[in-house]
């Protein structure tokens, strides 16, 4: 091959490898699949000029005449590309769970000492996430259509965010450009806002933007979100990014990036980017300097990957295949709840076996990947999402994937059943313990009323080895109506103040009088202790 032929094709590599490296944006990592893709790709299309025996004269027969020059020696670079491939499969057999089925046991360290009743407080509705995605984006698409020259240039993305925001439980989402077209009429300006909903009230917000985000997945050319972050991290491999706000409202893209063993196996996050979609200024933070406004560095898929290899893997691989003695794995769905200020993940471990019942059920912060087990036998979440709607079966209703609370220091269910629109008609709560309790209320006489139409309609268990017991003389009562439900407020002779639903005891409250002693059960003292059975 002339001197002159081959700098023409090696020019023609690297221009081809320059231009797919633009549009592919692999990460310069051989952990990374796409890495070995692109190799790949560029390898083909240097045999390909190699096929047609590329050189000058030749380019202008191909072109003219369609003629193609076959190469006549031995090609064993073939075996090149298989022997890589070979390589590949061998490293990561050898770091699969066959071989290091205690090191993906130990992939997410489990505390499974801890109590229900001692972690969880008792349910504040007042900050409680009743709205799920699909609901929060039905009310973020009505706040937008009610804004015509921004629907006619921008759409709202569909990531819907969960975040604690200035200990506000709210959804976030950042609208998009709705075209190409779009993208080169408004880049000069950029995207100008953003939708919240609160997860709590339902109440839906456009926030306007003084200057607007120009790094957005669906910008063009060098604006585009993934491309300023290969750029400007090109050996990082990342996970999907989410977009958050921080306490002052400023946007951001959270970026968690991502190593491997092996070549795309035993994924674990180390950091996390955080990009500003104004400036596109970046900052990279190992994961235990994340700071404490950002919710989201692992993904839920993640969790519930480490979870399950935390329950299969524990006695071994051949365990998780054969005797199963002790293999435990998440139920299919998950949610979230909002905690001390972070995002907690929450999901059911049940047995192997998929009996519709469940061990217990984790608590996983999305930030610090904290995790706890609570023991609490029952039934598993799509157990209590068929007994809530079959008791509204006639109306057709679906139920959302329930979140977990501590009602009256027990584990309960509480589920939303929306319509065929996505509206929440209906709350349903059911008893962990015993999804058969069920009990189903109209959303619209609110969340506290139907609560205490579960209490007073099953009426309340207690453990009785957990519950502290005194006597007290009463100085002072009065009864309250409070959403149907009679209330009594009690204070006794040494000032403290009790309060007690009508169900704790409906024998004796309504006949108590000033100076009467009662013996009372109650979980902790707190300014105003709530009476759980009076003896």
């Amino acid at each position: 091959m002339k001197k002159k032929d081959l700098f023409i094709k090696i020019i023609m590599v690297l221009v081809f490898a320059l231009i797919l490296y633009y549009f592919y944006l692999p990460p310069i990592n051989y952990h990374d699949f796409n890495f070995w893709f692109y190799l790949f790709i560029i390898f083909a299309f240097y045999k390909g000029l190699t096929f047609f025996k590329f050189n000058i004269d030749n380019i202008r027969e191909f072109i003219i005449k369609g003629r193609v020059y076959n190469l006549k020696k031995k090609d064993y670079s073939i075996y090149i590309v298989i022997g890589i491939f070979l390589v590949i499969v061998l490293s990561n057999l050898v770091v699969s769970p066959l071989f290091n089925s205690k090191s993906y046991a130990s992939r997410i360290t489990i505390d499974e000492d801890k109590n229900f009743i001692d972690d969880i407080s008792e349910v504040n509705f007042n900050a409680l996430p009743l709205l799920d995605k699909d609901s929060s984006e039905k009310l973020g698409d009505r706040v937008m259509g009610q804004m015509p020259e921004l629907v006619s240039q921008f759409t709202v993305s569909n990531l819907y965010t969960q975040i604690n925001y200035n200990n506000e439980i709210v959804r976030v989402t950042p609208l998009e450009y709705a075209s190409i077209i779009k993208w080169f009429t408004n880049r000069g300006d950029g995207v100008k806002g953003y939708i919240t909903v609160n997860s709590v009230s339902g109440e839906a917000n456009l926030i306007k933007l003084d200057k607007g985000m120009k790094y957005m997945p669906s910008a063009l050319f060098n604006e585009k979100l993934e491309r300023k972050l290969r750029f400007s991290y090109p050996t990082e491999i990342f996970d999907e990014a989410n977009f958050e706000i921080d306490n002052e409202g400023n946007p951001y893209w959270i970026v968690p990036t991502v190593s491997y063993k092996g070549v795309g196996v035993k994924k674990e996050i180390t950091g996390v980017i955080i990009l500003d979609p104004i400036t596109g200024k970046s900052k990279k933070y190992d994961v235990k300097d994340v700071p404490t406004w950002v919710d989201h560095v692992y993904k839920a898929d993640l969790i519930i990957e480490q979870v399950d290899d935390w329950g299969q893997y524990q006695d071994g691989y051949l365990n998780s295949l054969f005797g199963q003695k002790g293999v435990v794995m998440t139920t299919r769905g998950y949610n979230y709840t909002v905690m001390n200020d972070d995002v907690y993940l929450y999901t059911g471990i049940t047995s192997v076996a998929n009996d519709e019942s469940n061990l217990g059920f984790i608590l996983c912060n999305m930030r610090t990947k904290e995790t706890n087990f609570y023991t609490a036998p029952g039934a598993e979440e799509y157990s209590a999402m068929s007994s809530a709607e079959g008791q509204v079966q006639q109306m057709k209703y679906t139920a959302s994937f329930p979140l977990l609370i501590n009602l009256n220091n027990k584990p309960t269910y509480l589920l939303s059943l929306k319509d065929a629109a996505g509206l929440v008609k209906m709350y349903a709560f059911v008893d962990v313990a015993d999804y058969q309790k069920v009990v189903v209320s109209d959303s619209s006489l609110g969340i506290e009323t139907a609560a205490n139409k579960y209490l007073s309609t099953i009426g309340t268990e207690y453990d009785s080895n957990t519950l502290i017991t005194k006597d007290i003389t009463i100085s002072k009562i009065n009864m309250a109506l409070i959403s149907g439900n009679s209330y009594y407020y009690i204070v006794d002779t040494n000032g403290q103040k009790y309060r007690a639903i009508i169900s704790a005891s409906n024998n004796i409250l309504p006949f108590l009088s000033v100076n009467d002693k009662i013996n009372i059960s109650y979980a902790k003292e707190e300014e105003v202790i709530e009476i759980l059975k009076i003896n």
